[in-house]
């Protein structure tokens, strides 16, 4: 999982999404250093390093300048390389702002920092240039240690900075680490051992216990149990036998097994994973859009501020006037650089994804993250996300001169061409029987409705109440009764006909998942109003949300009508989610404010809607919106407080408390409270890696 340059990486900003070239660099608009669009594991370790040793170089150079009682010439020399060096990429950044014409934190960085050197060199070199005005006790003010200090200060600000934010793509990391660097191919019952980048599709691969599983395939012999937790966050072992799927980079536990490669490289799993958490991360945020406008208008505003200080400065101001004018003027430049504001949602972002992908939560981009916490209503299917999705027969009624295992034979020759939770429990069921199931001729799937085919010569049709009906299917009326009592227990019924007349029907219950009265629960306390929605019959449905409290029901729909049923939501200003098995319900999915896909295992609709769970389980859109609603609290905290630094911290560097209390906020000290806020808002960032998410929080 790692690159280089020559690979063409396009390299991208946090901020700025728009911005992209094809080698590293500085955005153009904020600033900041461009990151890569695919991630590496050691992307932000160069940048560190070298800020770090910047930082560790100006403060040995600094500490004689602030300390040490030293000529002006040696204050000079001392501080010219701190800043001219040093301090160069604050510099070639605020140039480039210029240029550009997007002012931002390093444009009022250079000015501050430039003119106070700039001052102190003209002062030291040109003294005659100055008037009387600006002398203090017959000798120029020089300020060689403001300048040193607010670059060493800044400088320390930028490596805890970066060393902050490197926490925050903890998860991107750990997701790389997790990714087996070889994997053991057999050939002819021999084994070799290669890299990964050497495994294609169809290979024959052999995984001992306590190895990761080197890609995505199926069990070909051999069974064990096999640690899932990187992609479904459940910690508990999942069996895994000859025909079960295993992901790439999970864990196997105590069996040996063959597998056959099914997925490789970036088709996996896990490498697709990493690849929609990387750029949900980079994805900008609506609410970022305020920050933004709030820039875009706030560093004009700061140079504006700034020349006013130093005029009312010079104006008012006590001797020696221009002195104080210049420090003040330098003071309001740094103290206001609005980077803690430019920070403050993506870092949240960061660290909320990469939680999310931590808990088996996959979300496509930061508007989603954003949208779940307004979600107040949900729609649901019943099968697979309600139930365990694993439905078995219950019970079979037949006419009477029909045997309940002819009428299988002819169920499951119908149903084993489709892969449908309740086709999959007809089918099981005639096996577990021993049936013979004979080969099914001009086979035709009606959506949503049931199948119908030529089995054995006679023409046969499976399916709901309604599409027996609509085939004027003879003998339906004593069957439906019957049904009817079946369903009102939560079963659900299919009826079979042959040659036209109704031959019985097959009672299936998929039983509800343990966890689902629990999350209905926690949804409840969410706020949101849950709507499950059923192709079964009305009894069927009805049963099941009486059981486990569902505010609505729609029954006997057809896919198609998940759509209207979404649209009809959000025509009356409801905020809908729609979770389903991202295939068949794309269009919903698409439809609803946010598509949420139910996966298992490798089975992850990831291109059909906002947020995919690997796990499919209905808990985990319960941590879902919770951890959408903590990030985007966390988002508001970190805005509010950059907000309120600004307002406040701008006035006091300009020197309003001066008359009444006699205070100034003094350049070197503006610099560090510049710094600190970036890391406060950072540091709250980052405790998103370990609040508690769940309903209610």
């Amino acid at each position: 999982m790692s690159s280089s340059y020559d690979e063409k990486i396009m390299y991208t900003c946090p901020m700025h999404p728009e911005v992209q070239q094809d080698a590293p660099g500085s955005c153009p608009i904020c600033g900041m250093n461009l990151e890569p669009q695919k991630p590496l594991l050691e992307q932000d370790t160069l940048e560190y390093r070298s800020m770090k040793r910047k930082f560790w170089i100006g403060l040995i150079l600094a500490i004689p300048v602030l300390f040490l009682p030293l000529s002006q010439l040696l204050q000079f020399i001392l501080t010219t390389p701190i800043v001219l060096w040093c301090g160069f990429p604050f510099f070639q950044k605020g140039w480039l702002s210029l240029v550009h014409r997007s002012l931002n934190m390093f444009s009022l960085i250079a000015l501050g920092v430039g003119s106070s050197y700039l001052y102190s060199t003209v002062a030291i070199l040109f003294p005659g240039l100055f008037p009387a005005s600006f002398r203090e006790n017959g000798g120029l003010p020089l300020y060689f240690d403001t300048s040193a200090a607010i670059t060493v200060l800044i400088l320390l600000g930028q490596v805890i900075e970066l060393k902050s934010k490197g926490k925050t793509s903890e998860a991107i990391r750990t997701l790389l680490g997790r990714s087996a660097k070889n994997a053991r191919i057999v050939v002819d019952d021999k084994e070799s051992e290669v890299s990964i980048e050497q495994v294609k599709v169809g290979d024959i691969l052999r995984v001992k216990p306590g190895e990761r599983i080197p890609v995505d395939g199926v069990v070909v012999k051999g069974s064990s149990f096999v640690d899932e937790s990187m992609i479904t966050g459940e910690p508990t072992p999942v069996e895994k036998k000859a025909k079960d799927p295993v992901t790439g980079g999970t864990i196997n536990q105590t069996g040996s097994f063959l597998m056959e490669a099914k997925r490789v490289g970036s088709e996996t799993l896990l490498a697709r994973i990493i690849q929609m958490v990387s750029e949900a991360q980079r994805s900008k945020a609506p609410i970022q859009k305020l920050a933004d406008v709030i820039s875009s208008y706030f560093v004009p505003a700061v140079l504006i501020v700034a020349i006013i200080t130093y005029i009312v400065w010079v104006w008012l101001g006590p001797e020696p006037r221009y002195a104080f004018a210049l420090l003040n003027a330098v003071a309001v430049l740094i103290v206001a650089c609005p980077c803690a504001l430019g920070l403050a949602t993506p870092m949240s972002i960061m660290v909320g994804v990469g939680r999310g992908a931590g808990m088996g939560i996959l979300i496509k981009n930061a508007t989603s993250l954003e949208q779940l916490e307004k979600v107040n209503a949900l729609m649901i299917d019943k099968t697979g996300t309600l139930t365990e999705g694993k439905p078995q027969i219950t019970h079979i009624t037949c006419v009477s001169d029909w045997q309940e295992s002819d009428l299988l034979q002819v169920a499951a020759a119908l149903e084993k061409n489709s892969e449908h939770p309740l086709a999959l429990a007809i089918v099981q069921g005639a096996s577990k029987r021993n049936l013979n199931i004979p080969e099914v001729e001009q086979f035709h799937s009606i959506t949503g409705s049931g199948v119908s085919g030529i089995v054995e010569s006679k023409k046969a049709l499976l399916g709901k109440q309604k599409l027996l009906e609509e085939n004027r299917i003879d003998g339906m009326a004593n069957l439906i009764s019957q049904a009817k009592k079946a369903e009102e227990e939560a079963e659900t019924v299919v009826f079979v006909a042959v040659d036209g007349k109704a031959i019985g029907f097959i009672a299936v219950s998929d039983p509800i998942k343990p966890s689902t009265p629990n999350a209905i629960e926690d949804l409840h306390k969410l706020g949101l109003k849950v709507i499950m929605l059923t192709g079964d019959n009305p009894f069927t449905a009805n049963a099941v949300a009486k059981k486990i409290n569902i505010d609505e029901v729609h029954a006997g729909i057809d896919p198609k009508d998940k759509n209207r049923l979404v649209q009809q939501l959000k025509s009356e200003k409801q905020i809908v989610a729609m979770a389903g098995d991202g295939i068949n319900d794309a269009p919903a999915l698409a439809a609803a404010d946010v598509g949420i896909a139910m996966g298992t295992g490798t089975d992850v609709a990831m291109e059909s809607a906002e947020v995919t769970l690997v796990k499919g389980d209905l808990t985990g859109i319960v941590h879902a919106i919770a951890l959408s609603k903590a990030t985007m609290r966390n988002i508001k905290q970190n805005l509010f407080f950059a907000f309120v630094y600004n307002i406040l911290s701008v006035p006091i560097a300009a020197g309003i408390l001066y008359p009444f209390f006699g205070l100034l906020l003094h350049p070197i000290i503006a610099s560090a409270a510049m710094s600190c806020s970036s890391v406060c808002v950072i540091l709250n960032a980052l405790r998103l890696k370990k609040v508690t998410i769940e309903a209610g929080r």
